[in-house]
């Protein structure tokens, strides 16, 4: 399991930032890991959508199937996931206004590998601290675009 929780402070409301996260083709913008889009429900996404995206960690690609498990508009959004060999993901965005125009995300990513103790260590090995770090990279990269 690797479990990440990052924040950023973006001068931008939640409905701005909304409307750029729950848009699958705005991925590629600001997710620093996203390497394609498959199929994809239109935008902006909802409670049920679904969409599949091709990641990359370290060089090795991966698809992702991920279902919209919670959508509060525009302040919080859950999101499923199931990757291969069993593997899971639950992401969670939470926007909440700073006033003056500025909204705080706190961004969650929990993995959870399979094959108990053995996937766990094959995880970490594989991840390491880059989910972290992909993590704060793409909040400001998200930042940066809509600040710009």
């Amino acid at each position: 399991m690797s479990k990440v929780e990052v924040s950023i402070t973006i001068a931008a409301t939640p409905a701005a930032i909304w409307a750029v996260v729950m848009d699958p083709d705005r991925l590629g913008d600001w997710v620093t890991i996203h390497r394609g889009l498959g199929k994809a429900d239109p935008a902006p996404l909802k409670l049920g959508s679904k969409l599949e995206q091709t990641l990359e960690i370290r060089g090795a690609p991966f698809k992702v199937k991920w279902t919209v498990a919670e959508a509060t508009k525009p302040s919080i959004a859950v999101w499923e996931g199931s990757g291969p060999a069993r593997s899971r993901a639950h992401t969670a965005y939470k926007l909440t206004p700073e006033g003056k125009g500025k909204t705080r995300f706190d961004y969650e990513n929990d993995f959870k590998t399979p094959l108990g103790p053995l996937g766990k260590i094959a995880g970490r090995l594989l991840v390491g601290g880059t989910s972290e770090r992909e993590a704060n990279a793409s909040l400001a990269k998200l930042k940066a675009l809509l600040e710009a």
